[in-house]
Parts: structure tokens; sequence; C-alpha cells
């Protein structure tokens, strides 16, 4: 059945019946008339396939039409296990998710992100929990800002029934960029720690100028004691 589709979809030798037609091959291009062109399939022992009816005038190929229809056939299948198939993985949450369970569920999040599917993740108010349901919103906010890096909004968070609904679909595959706000800590941590290694840096200058005052007394006396020595050597030879 496909097949028989496929047939119907190109025209082929005497079904082309306009005057003129463009042929086009490995060598380039040319417009020719249509008699012409059904004379030179005859000779090569090809046929006459109209491959673009609506180009004025229509291009045409001299080509085995079966083999024609077999790589039509599988320039298709190439394109179609070339085309990504994007899932949509479900995060549910509860409107009072404790913090261990949301790092659980945003780590999954980022997961199905990275392999390219969507995410619907939902927050299900259950009887009078519906009063809660700014804390639903405040919940999914934050966790789209923690998504930032990994996916973009589709649609905000939006109250349907009792589920309050977010969208989020991947960003494209490249370098990931960073959000202003990991910035600014990244930026904010860089600087804590250059002053930590100045504070160690004046530390351990401080302790080496104590340890060296110290040891200047020492020397001090070492040598007073040498200069006293050789006196009374001196005053024992006289």
């Amino acid at each position: 059945m496909k097949n028989d589709r496929m047939k119907d979809q190109y025209r082929v030798n005497n079904q082309i019946r306009v005057r003129e037609v463009r042929l086009v091959g490995d060598e380039g291009s040319e417009v020719v008339p249509t008699r012409q062109a059904l004379d030179m399939a005859r000779q090569q022992g090809v046929d006459l396939v109209e491959i673009s009816p609506n180009a004025q005038p229509p291009v045409c190929r001299l080509i085995d039409y079966s083999k024609f229809l077999y790589q039509q056939k599988k320039r298709q299948k190439e394109m179609k296990q070339k085309q990504v198939k994007v899932e949509v993985k479900e995060i549910r949450f509860g409107p009072q998710t404790d913090e261990h369970d949301y790092q659980f569920k945003l780590k999954h999040a980022q997961e199905f992100l990275t392999e390219g599917n969507k995410v619907r993740a939902y927050v299900f108010f259950r009887g009078r929990s519906i009063l809660f349901k700014e804390q639903g919103e405040v919940l999914l906010l934050r966790f789209a800002n923690d998504l930032e890096e990994y996916g973009k909004v589709e649609q905000l968070p939006k109250l349907e029934g009792k589920k309050m609904f977010l969208y989020l679909a991947p960003k494209k595959i490249g370098v990931t960029k960073k959000s202003q706000q990991k910035r600014d800590r990244e930026a904010e941590e860089a600087e804590n720690k250059e002053a930590v290694e100045k504070a160690k840096n004046a530390e351990t200058e401080q302790n080496t100028d104590e340890q060296q005052a110290d040891s200047l007394p020492l020397s001090g006396g070492i040598f007073d004691n040498a200069k006293n020595g050789a006196e009374a050597l001196r005053k024992l030879k006289d």
C-alpha cells in the first residue's frame, strides 16, 4: 500500500504532458521539449520521472522508476531515523513537599532535560490543600529557576482543576549558559576564597616574623657568652 501511494505521487513518461521540462542530472540541468526528453529516456532504457511538478518548467530526471522509488523510500527511512523522539516526563509534587524530596525530583528533571525530553511538573492539591495554591506556585517557580541551565519554560504555573502545571522544554545542545544567579554566586565564592588565602598568607608572614624576633635574643646571648669567654681566656694568659 505504501509503495502504491508513493507511485501516485510522481508522473512518469507519457503521464507528463507539459510542453517542456528541465532535465537535471550529474552534469547539470537543461530545458528541453518533453518529446525530446522522452526520446532520450527510451534511448537510455530508463524512465522520465517528474520530481518537481510545481517548478516552471517542471523538473524531471532520467532514471529507472523502480530505482527512483527505492531511493525515495530509503531517504524517507533515514530522515525518520534521524528525527529525535521527544517524550514528556512528569514530575509530581505535593503543596508541602519537603526539601529532600524536592532535591530528589530536581535531579530527575535535570536528567530528563539533558536527555532531550520535556518535563511537565505539577502540584496536586488534594481536598482542602487547594488553600495552599500560592505555595504550590512558588514551588513550581523555584523549580523552573533551579532548572534554568537545563530547560526553558514553555508554560508558567497554571491551575487546571486540582493540578497546577509547569511545562519545561530542553535547551538546545551546546555550551550551557550560566544563570546570572550562579555567576554571582561563583564570583562571591572566588572573592571569599581569595580573602581566605590572603588571611592565611598574612598569618604565615606574622608567625615567621615572630619566630625571627624570638631567635634574636638567643643569638645575642650566645654572642655575648662567646665574647666573655674570649676575654676570660685573655686574662688567664696575661
